[in-house]
């Protein structure tokens, strides 16, 4: 695994051990940034199931104010503390160890919000559950989310969202989402 683009460009990143932690391929990731490419510069971003942090390091990269990473396995996050200290962006990072759900309750701000968590795990939808009901994306946010080509479908819509395109690359699906225009 490596920064594809940016400053930190060409950094080799550590992964964690076993199979608990997937990574991200390094095709779907390049989409994944070239999909938002215009919309990181300066944002405040949100890594959750961060694992070894290559997506939001990608964003920090890319000129990303400052990343928000959120793991609740101890291995992930040591490994994921590793990397931030390896790229030097300890300022701009903060590696937030446990439950996605209680943080996502503390109703923290972010204008990009990465969400790829264990495929069978059914806490994507949970998530944008409550990233909904607690308001934590802004107004011209972005949400993207990873899932498997043949995961159940996401909801069109929440009380906050709406969804966007998705984006097929072989096995895997990015789904985008924003803010309704009524809200």
């Amino acid at each position: 695994m490596r920064i594809i683009s940016g400053e930190l460009r060409g950094r080799r990143l550590s992964a964690p051990a076993g199979e608990h932690t997937r990574p991200t391929a390094e095709k779907v990731k390049e989409a994944l940034f070239s999909i938002i490419q215009w919309d990181i510069e300066g944002r405040r971003v949100l890594d959750l199931f961060a694992g070894s942090g290559q997506l939001g390091l990608e964003a920090l990269s890319r000129g990303a104010r400052e990343c928000v990473f959120v793991e609740n396995d101890r291995a992930a996050a040591g490994v994921l503390r590793e990397n931030i200290e390896h790229c030097r962006v300890q300022d701009r990072a903060r590696v937030v160890f446990g439950d996605y759900e209680s943080y996502l309750r503390r109703g923290e701000r972010f204008d990009i919000i990465l969400i790829d968590p264990p495929y069978a795990s059914g806490h994507r939808e949970r998530a944008l559950e409550l990233i909904s009901e607690f308001d934590i994306i802004t107004t011209n946010g972005i949400i993207v989310v990873e899932s498997e080509t043949k995961s159940p479908q996401l909801p069109q819509e929440t009380d906050l969202l709406v969804k966007g395109r998705e984006y097929g690359y072989g096995r895997t699906k990015l789904t985008l989402y924003s803010r309704r225009d009524d809200q």
